[in-house]
């Protein structure tokens, strides 16, 4: 019996110590080398201090930035995940009309489809072109800057399709925030 055993312990002991232990540091190690940025989960520091990441979006309510599409988790990342509504859900249904006249009042124009519905991880960073240039004017009254410069430093920032083939044009709300900030700086009464 101990003759079958010990090559099935001695084999466990070995593909733990390869696939749990040495495989993932050398990944680990490989990411670090080539893709560094990536590996450490897209981090954007300004003067030195984390703000956020490119990958997650986090909540943006001042008048002067651009808003992110909602969020059924509540921008946690812990916790992420949809409503897991239907399509004929009352609760849907109102969730979305109120969000559709909040955001029209405040952006003065006809809520695109992503500025009112969430997205499905509850966490993703960017929001439509359509939706970004449609706050344009906003934006551009909360920091005292033209309303065609404010849509020219947006549409700079819309990336297009993954590789040309995959995805939608889009545009990630933090950087294109922390680029607002840089060519026009709110006051310090501004939101």
């Amino acid at each position: 019996m101990l003759t079958h055993l010990r090559p099935a312990i001695a084999l466990t002991v070995l593909f733990t110590l390869l696939t749990g232990l040495a495989y993932p540091l050398a990944m680990t190690g490989i990411a670090q080398a080539l893709f560094p940025a990536a590996a450490n989960g897209s981090l954007i520091e300004r003067e030195g201090a984390v703000v956020g990441s490119s990958l997650i979006a986090q909540p943006f309510a001042g008048e002067g930035y651009l808003h992110p599409r909602a969020s059924a988790s509540g921008y946690n990342a812990a916790g992420t995940g949809a409503t897991n509504l239907g399509p004929t859900s009352a609760t849907l249904i109102a969730d979305v009309a109120a969000r559709r006249a909040a955001w029209e009042a405040l952006n003065g124009a006809t809520a695109p489809i992503d500025a009112v519905t969430t997205s499905g991880s509850g966490l993703d960073p960017d929001i439509s072109p359509e939706t970004a240039l449609a706050q344009a004017d906003r934006i551009a009254a909360a920091r005292g800057a033209d309303p065609a410069a404010v849509r020219a430093l947006i549409e700079a920032a819309v990336q297009g399709r993954t590789l040309g083939l995959y995805g939608e044009p889009r545009v990630n709300v933090l950087v294109t925030n922390i680029a607002l900030d840089e060519a026009f700086p709110l006051s310090p009464a501004g939101n």
